[in-house]
């Protein structure tokens, strides 16, 4: 009887670990796509502004705002959802323990952190052109800096993101690069006709 039991025991254990490793799974991809977005957000318009103004001080300026206006939307749209989902989960929790005031609070999603992992994750990957032209004052040698960077962080994330989901991590590495150099390709090319017809 007492090892039936230490097996029934054992196999909880064993679900828990499961679980718990694939709710942090799933909050390190979240944390790997933010990172991704903040990369290819930033770096998308500083090569747009990089098309009209070759002025270092600009480019970084306006992937500096970028980068701050992104971390907060991310944090702000996280905040809302998971505040969201947790008043959804809060009330579930009381129908089922009969309208009782203590609902295991600590198991419900954090909506503050959810926003300040999410502001994190898009800062770090925005972080990434933005050093990488700091310290580059020819023009050309700084776009060929910041793609160079753009790319190898791409592979990483892209890399990254498939590991955490599971999924094929050449396919997913290059799904990722090809979107992230349409993005930067976009801006630029949109940004360069709009400045030689409107300035």
């Amino acid at each position: 009887m007492e090892s039936h039991n230490n097996v029934n025991l054992d196999v909880e254990k064993d679900e828990e670990m499961a679980f718990d490793y694939s709710k942090r799974a799933q909050w390190l991809r979240a944390a790997v796509l933010g990172a991704n977005d903040g990369l290819v957000s930033t770096a998308a318009l500083m090569m747009g502004v990089g098309a009209v103004k070759q002025d270092v001080k600009i480019m970084l300026l306006t992937g500096f705002a970028g980068l701050v206006a992104g971390a907060c939307s991310m944090a702000i749209g996280e905040f809302v959802s998971v505040y969201s989902q947790y008043d959804k989960e809060k009330a579930q929790m009381k129908r089922e323990s009969g309208g009782e005031g203590d609902t295991e609070k600590e198991k419900l999603p954090s909506p503050t952190q959810a926003a300040v992992a999410s502001a994190l994750a898009f800062s770090i990957g925005g972080i990434v052109p933005l050093l990488a032209a700091t310290f580059v004052k020819e023009y050309k040698v700084r776009i060929g800096v910041i793609l160079a960077a753009v790319t190898l962080a791409l592979v990483v994330f892209g890399w990254l993101g498939a590991v955490l989901g599971k999924a094929p991590a050449i396919k997913s590495s290059l799904r990722v690069l090809i979107g992230g150099w349409l993005a930067m390709a976009i801006t630029f090319g949109f940004t360069k006709i709009v400045g030689l017809h409107a300035l």
